[in-house]
């Protein structure tokens, strides 16, 4: 045992420190049995000469390696404390040297644990790379995004008001890298460069344009005719009077009750509930369309220039006239639409004369010399002076370019197949300038007018 101390385990040296123990406590004992004290060394307590020879064994091996034993304590010692640091104050390790339990147990417990190396454990902990280093970087601060509600835009709809601009700072930073992998930084300071501009946008909140689907600019129609007001205030003074399907200009959305719009350049207030949209009333831009021609119907109209109707128009205008019994004027529609093309007059101008002097095609001039007009009529002998014609679109023809030449231009205006207006009877392109050489009858401009407005109306 003594030759192999290098090699002994912990549980060896506790199992000899017992021996010794239970050696030095015979000794006591056997003192206390005598009442006067005898010196240790010249007591011999009566020991077999086994026991004796195991006990001088042990003392001479402990005498003869006092160092080595307590390079052994200072050993443990150090193992202990690795224990206690790697693993947790609950385990049964530390329970045992706790409760000071038994060498045996100590002993087997042990055994049945995996041997630590320190030195393995040590130079772990010694490769460990841990560094620290200070630095000062420029860096870029994220600008915020800020949301405003906006009135006067469609509810949801968002629109960018000013773009958001990344700012800088300089950061000085302490890094720490373990084993050359980065694993935290402590921010010390920041300098601000140039400061980020925030994104700002704007959120609709507005139902009337949602639901119409328009903004402030665009053109909205009115569903029934309405005043325009100097406030968005019903008592408000009147400014206009705007008809049905016209369309206005929306300029500022006051509230979800009033908008002001413009109006031909005349601006004024008025209830968001007459209005309508081409998105909310697909068939109103037709409709408008037609009420900008009806507004221009009037007893002083220029009558040397289209109507601006469709062919389409001209068939809904003559198709099912009550008066037209004979249906002269729904067949001939096509004729009157192709001389205001051709000719660049009026074409319901052009019918109306037709319908006035012939009563709706049932005169014997109409019906006999297919003469819509009188044409050629004096008034001794209008039946025999009248022109004939092979058929009622000849005749609708004929006047129309007698008409363009002589009535409804001035002198040198350049009208069809390259000719120019004579204007022997020409003052003015009104109506009441026709009537002034073209009929007898003062009153023959009103009359002709009374039918321009019947067909006209038959487009609302």
């Amino acid at each position: 045992m003594l030759d192999n101390h290098d090699k002994r385990n912990l549980s060896d040296v506790f199992k000899e420190l017992q021996e010794i123990q239970q050696a030095q406590s015979a000794n006591i004992h056997a003192t206390k049995k005598y009442k006067k004290r005898v010196p240790f060394n010249k007591f011999k307590p009566k020991m077999n000469f086994a026991f004796r020879s195991h006990i001088n064994r042990i003392n001479s091996s402990y005498r003869n390696s006092d160092l080595k034993l307590s390079h052994i304590i200072v050993g443990c010692g150090v193992l202990i404390v690795g224990l206690a640091v790697f693993f947790p104050k609950n385990t049964s390790f530390t329970q045992s040297y706790a409760k000071e339990e038994s060498i045996e147990e100590i002993s087997e417990y042990e055994l049945n644990r995996h041997r630590l190396n320190m030195q393995s454990i040590i130079s772990e902990n010694t490769d460990m790379d841990r560094v620290k280093e200070q630095s000062t970087e420029e860096r870029e601060v994220e600008f915020i995004t800020e949301y405003n509600n906006n009135p006067t835009l469609p509810k949801g709809e968002e629109i960018i008001k000013q773009d958001g601009i990344v700012g800088k700072e300089n950061v000085t930073v302490i890094k720490t890298y373990e084993n050359g992998n980065f694993i935290e930084e402590t921010i010390l300071s920041k300098e601000s460069i140039v400061k980020p501009t925030s994104k700002l946008i704007d959120i609709g909140t507005s139902e009337f344009l949602a639901k119409h689907k328009v903004h402030i600019g665009d053109t909205m129609y009115l569903i029934d005719t309405s005043i325009l007001k100097k406030e968005a205030d019903s008592s408000a003074e009147d400014t206009a009077e705007v008809k049905k399907y016209l369309d206005v200009k929306l300029i500022e959305l006051t509230s979800e009750e009033w908008c002001k719009v413009s109006f031909d350049s005349i601006e004024g207030y008025v209830k968001t509930s007459n209005l309508t949209s081409s998105f909310t009333t697909p068939n109103i831009i037709d409709k408008n369309r037609i009420q900008r021609l009806l507004i221009k119907v009037n007893i002083d109209m220029e009558l040397n220039k289209s109507s601006g109707l469709t062919l389409n128009d001209y068939k809904k205008i003559f198709t099912g006239l009550p008066k037209d019994t004979n249906k002269i004027f729904q067949d001939n529609y096509t004729s009157f639409y192709n001389a205001e093309k051709k000719y660049n007059l009026n074409g319901i101008f052009l019918a109306s004369i037709a319908i006035h002097e012939s009563g709706w095609g049932t005169s014997q001039i109409a019906n006999d010399k297919k003469n819509l007009f009188g044409y050629g009529s004096y008034d001794a002998t209008p039946y025999e002076s009248s022109f004939e014609f092979e058929d009622y679109s000849e005749g609708i023809d004929t006047v129309a370019k007698s008409l363009v030449k002589y009535y409804l231009n001035p002198s040198g205006t350049k009208i069809y197949d390259g000719e120019t207006a004579a204007a022997w009877y020409y003052n003015g392109p009104s109506l009441k300038g026709v009537n002034t050489r073209y009929a007898s009858d003062p009153e023959w401009h009103l009359k002709v007018y009374n039918y321009i407005e019947t067909l006209y109306n038959r487009l609302q």
